[in-house]
C-alpha cells in the first residue's frame, strides 16, 4: 500500500511540474502573448468579500427574517445571490469607520445607487470580473481592452502621460512589463463607480494597480491593488484566475445595455397618450 500511495504521490507531482513548466506563449518582442477572450469563473462581482447564499441583493425587514424589496421579489431564485469565496487578499476591506457607514448604506439602498443596474461603465477593477468576458488586444506598440458589458474600452498607453485630463469612469491607464508580468496603473476617476454589488465604493482620489500574470496558454493570475486613503485605512489588494476562452465561444457578444434601462430611467417622462 504504501508503495501505491509513493506513486500515486509521485505521479501527480509529475504532472504538476509538467504544468508548471509549460512554455508560456510569447509575442515577436518575447514578452507573454494574452491576446484572447478572457472571463472569470467567480462570485466577485456580487460582493469582493465572502458572503453566504441569500435571498436577494436588496433585502428589507420581514416578518420573522429580512425578504427581498418588493420591487424585486417577484424574481425569486433568479434574483437570489450566490455563495462566494473572497477574492480580498486578507480577507476583508479595510474601511475607515465613516467609509464603512456608507458601504453599509449603500447596501441597503443597493436598487437605486449600483451603477450597473443603469448601465453606466463599469469602473476598474470591476470591469475584470463582471459575468462577461472581455479581449485583450496586444501588439510590440499597443495594448488595448474591449469589454462585453456596455461596450466598455480600456487604451492602455505604454508610457506614462502624465496626469489624466479629465476624470472619467473608467479612468486613464499605462502599462509597462515587469519581466514576465504586465502592470497597469490606472488613475484620474469620477468617484461614480462600485466595486461590486455590495455597496463597496471609492472616491475620486482612487489608483489601482494591476498585474496580468500569464500561467500558461489558458490561465492567467489577476490582481489589482486598491490605494484610497480617502475611503481606506491603507492599501488593499484582490487576486484571482482569469480563463481563456476556446472555440466559436471565443469571441465577444454585444450587450450594449443602455437601451435596456431607457425605461427604468427616463420612463417616468414618456408622454403620455
Amino acid at each position: 500500500m504504501r508503495i501505491l500511495n509513493t506513486f500515486i504521490v509521485a505521479l501527480i507531482l509529475s504532472f504538476s511540474l509538467q504544468g508548471l513548466s509549460e512554455d508560456l506563449p510569447r509575442g515577436p518582442n518575447g514578452k507573454p502573448d494574452l491576446n484572447g477572450v478572457w472571463q472569470v469563473l467567480n462570485r466577485a462581482n456580487y460582493n469582493l468579500e465572502a458572503h453566504p447564499a441569500s435571498a436577494a441583493m436588496h433585502l428589507v425587514e420581514g416578518p420573522v427574517v429580512p425578504i427581498p424589496h418588493p420591487n424585486i421579489v417577484a424574481l425569486g431564485a433568479v434574483g437570489s445571490v450566490p455563495a462566494g469565496l473572497s477574492v480580498v487578499v486578507g480577507g476583508e476591506i479595510p474601511y475607515t469607520k465613516e467609509a464603512l457607514k456608507i458601504r453599509e448604506d449603500n447596501k441597503k439602498n443597493w436598487l437605486d445607487r449600483d451603477p450597473e443596474i443603469k448601465c453606466y461603465l463599469p469602473g476598474v477593477p470591476r470591469a475584470t470580473y463582471m459575468p462577461y468576458p472581455f479581449q485583450i488586444f496586444q501588439s510590440e506598440s499597443a495594448f488595448f481592452i474591449a469589454y462585453e458589458y456596455a461596450g466598455a474600452t480600456r487604451n492602455i498607453y505604454l508610457e506614462d502621460p502624465g496626469e489624466p485630463p479629465v476624470d472619467s469612469w473608467m479612468g486613464q491607464s499605462w502599462g509597462y512589463w515587469e519581466e514576465d508580468a504586465f502592470i497597469v496603473k490606472t488613475s484620474g476617476f469620477n468617484g461614480e463607480t462600485w466595486l461590486d454589488r455590495s455597496g463597496n465604493f471609492h472616491s475620486d482620489q482612487l489608483k489601482v494597480t494591476e498585474k496580468y500574470l500569464l500561467f500558461n496558454s489558458h490561465t492567467m493570475q489577476y490582481e489589482a491593488t486598491i490605494d484610497d486613503p480617502e475611503i481606506f485605512t491603507r492599501p488593499w489588494k484582490i487576486q484571482m484566475i482569469l480563463y481563456k476562452r476556446v472555440g466559436k465561444d471565443a469571441e465577444l457578444q454585444q450587450f450594449k445595455c443602455v437601451e435596456f434601462v431607457e425605461e427604468l430611467i427616463y420612463g417616468q417622462w414618456r408622454a403620455k397618450d
